[in-house]
């Protein structure tokens, strides 16, 4: 039997990058998978197939998870397209870098909705679902920037460290009706953004990593695997670095 085999999730944020790399998984171990997306249809549509090709069932859903309503209506609308849901992702992120003194108030609004927000409503409305069924696990990307901060990033670092303390806060909410709650911190990982950077800045960061290198979507996303599936079932309330030892 696979590790998610009859099990639903639901995944924000999904058409690109890690988000992409956990619905694969997801799908490759059996569940069926709820994703959103923003923007990009023909990104959607093809993801979609990639799932379905797992033999699974798989659906996209245009829903920005920072805006209260929407939330609440992609809940219902997945409950009524698979008639479950046992995991939640909130991977939905986005960053508007800046300094301090030039950073704009719209800009920190953007990032703490989109980021942090998005992580309340999502819960808000999928822990009912979860509450009737007496089990489910919520899984929040964090960053590693939400444990140690980054210059340029307060809104991206407090949105962060925000969702690390609501994990903690939902996982003692609600270990009592066998919801779990965990975190993951990724460092710096292989996305279209750092394949962007320069090479000599690449291999300036290599060096303060111990493992000497970026990590992987899918290495991420084997961190979601664990924590989806049973072979968690007795971890809840805890942040999971996936940082290659650059935060230890």
């Amino acid at each position: 039997m696979k590790l998610l085999e009859n099990k639903t999730a639901l995944i924000t944020g999904a058409s690109r990058g890690i988000g992409e790399a956990i619905a694969l998984k997801f799908a490759e171990a059996g569940a069926n998978v709820a994703f959103t997306y923003l923007s990009s249809e023909a990104k959607a549509l093809a993801l979609e197939e990639k799932l379905n090709s797992f033999g699974i069932k798989a659906k996209g859903y245009k829903s920005n998870a920072g805006v209260y309503a929407e939330a609440e209506q992609l809940i219902n609308d997945v409950m009524a397209d698979f008639n479950a849901l046992d995991v939640v992702v909130n991977k939905a992120g986005i960053t508007k870098d800046n300094l301090m003194l030039r950073m704009s108030e719209q800009d920190w609004d953007a990032v703490i909705d989109v980021n942090l927000k998005s992580v309340f409503n999502l819960t808000k409305f999928a822990i009912k679902p979860m509450m009737k069924a007496r089990k489910g696990s919520i899984i929040n990307v964090s960053s590693i920037v939400g444990l140690i901060g980054q210059g340029g990033q307060a809104n991206y670092s407090a949105s962060k460290a925000g969702i690390i303390g609501f994990t903690k806060s939902i996982a003692k909410e609600l270990g009592s009706r066998n919801i779990r709650c965990n975190a993951i911190a990724p460092g710096f990982i292989e996305t279209d953004m750092t394949g962007e950077l320069p090479e000599e800045l690449k291999q300036s960061y290599f060096k303060s990593i111990p493992l000497g290198r970026f990590g992987k979507g899918s290495e991420v996303a084997d961190v979601a695997l664990f924590l989806a599936s049973d072979m968690s079932s007795y971890v809840t309330g805890q942040v999971l670095s996936v940082c290659g030892a650059l935060h230890t």
